[in-house]
């Protein structure tokens, strides 16, 4: 795969570069957003660091949201719950501090791009619960006929959830399924977005948590 490291910082983006290389994958380095936005399309993942010199990093990747469904990975300083939450709610697939341990990053990218691979291949099919309708081929949610509007991450959570309708899915099979691995993906993460979705679809009572094991979807939405 090929990929895009945003990074203004030369000594950490060269880092960047020769681990990624040295896995046999193919990486460039952009020192800004502008630049990032423009050549965005001929890269597999993207590294995004929010401390650019021409734009926000944030700013940067909701605009990639408005275009693009790459996998897309922050890796910054910016260790404060706001910066977490705002870069997981714009629709990051995992957000990393530094410094972080190159294998680990290494890692991260690869469990991401699996389960997008995963989701590219899944065949054209329709999950209906209730007044909620999923084309997982499509990647389109409707709901009472109106398109609800989700981030990649949020779309594979709802999917989930709904090929298991009535059943419980726990936090671990879900952090298994999305981020590839059920203990070194962050806990944080999957709530963040769980909110963010339910906030979106507004059913009560849809997502069920189930004290200590996991999440429920009702079969017959209300």
């Amino acid at each position: 795969m090929d990929v895009l490291i945003v990074e203004d910082d030369d000594s950490m983006a060269a880092a960047l570069l020769a681990a990624v290389k040295s896995t046999g994958h193919g990486a460039t380095r952009v020192a800004r957003g502008s630049d990032a936005l423009l050549i965005h399309r001929d890269f597999d993942v993207i590294l995004l660091d929010l401390g650019l010199p021409d734009m926000d990093g944030l700013d940067v990747l909701r605009k990639l949201r408005q275009v693009t469904d790459s996998p897309v990975l922050i890796l910054t300083a910016r260790d404060d719950e706001r910066s977490v939450v705002l870069g997981l709610r714009s629709g990051a697939d995992d957000y990393l501090i530094k410094p972080v341990k190159l294998v680990e990053l290494l890692a991260r990218i690869e469990a991401v791009t699996r389960r997008t691979n995963r989701s590219g291949g899944t065949k054209s099919t329709h999950i209906t619960l209730g007044e909620l309708s999923i084309d997982l081929d499509r990647r389109v949610v409707v709901l009472a006929a109106r398109e609800v509007s989700l981030t990649p991450t949020e779309f594979d959570l709802l999917a989930l959830l709904a090929k298991n309708a009535g059943s419980v899915v726990t936090r671990e099979q879900i952090l298994d399924s999305l981020w590839g691995d059920a203990f070194m993906a962050s806990s944080r993460s999957l709530d963040v977005h769980l909110t963010a979705l339910r906030s979106k679809l507004a059913l009560p009572g849809f997502i069920v948590n189930v004290r200590g094991v996991g999440y429920r979807v009702e079969a017959d939405p209300r």
